[in-house]
């Protein structure tokens, strides 16, 4: 099995934020891979996997980075593949640094933005995205959107059966 998805982080530290995206992906059933490549510290191999993983299958790029944030960009930069990046808090600015760097991308280099640790966002767009080309997974989006609507239903049920004194 090929990976649809591609996960990266800068560093293994940024784990508890990606793990969602993974746990997502697993849910639904879409096969991934999850790697640390550092823009800074392993600058080749970023480049060699950016410019190979539409080769290998790969439909989708996931990449999470704090502070500096220039994994993103870097393999947005020399990938014909979607780029999603997910600005990770972790300095002092609490992921504004990470937020910025990810979305002041030059004309050409996009890199789609979700909110600071928003990993599990990427995937569902990363889903969204491949769905656009795929019948059963568009049925999956529909599948999940429409449970999202039904937990919603279902919390205000359960607020309606709050009592208090003043509450009509």
């Amino acid at each position: 099995m090929k990976p649809l998805v591609s996960i990266i982080m800068g560093s293994t530290s940024d784990l508890p934020v990606m793990e969602k995206a993974c746990q997502f992906l697993e849910e639904m059933e879409i096969p991934f891979e999850v790697n640390a490549l550092s823009a800074h510290r392993t600058p080749s191999e970023v480049s060699d996997f950016a410019h190979n993983a539409h080769l290998r299958g790969v439909k989708v790029i996931i990449a999470g980075a704090g502070m500096a944030a220039a994994l993103p960009g870097v393999i947005a930069a020399e990938t014909p593949l979607p780029v999603i990046g997910v600005p990770i808090k972790g300095s002092v600015l609490e992921g504004l640094d990470a937020t910025f760097s990810i979305m002041q991308m030059p004309p050409g280099i996009p890199v789609a933005t979700v909110a600071i640790n928003g990993a599990q966002n990427a995937a569902v767009l990363a889903m969204q995205i491949m769905a656009t080309g795929d019948e059963a997974m568009q049925q999956k989006v529909v599948a999940y959107k429409q449970g999202l609507k039904g937990k919603i239903v279902k919390a205000n049920e359960e607020l309606s059966k709050l009592e208090y004194r003043f509450k009509v």
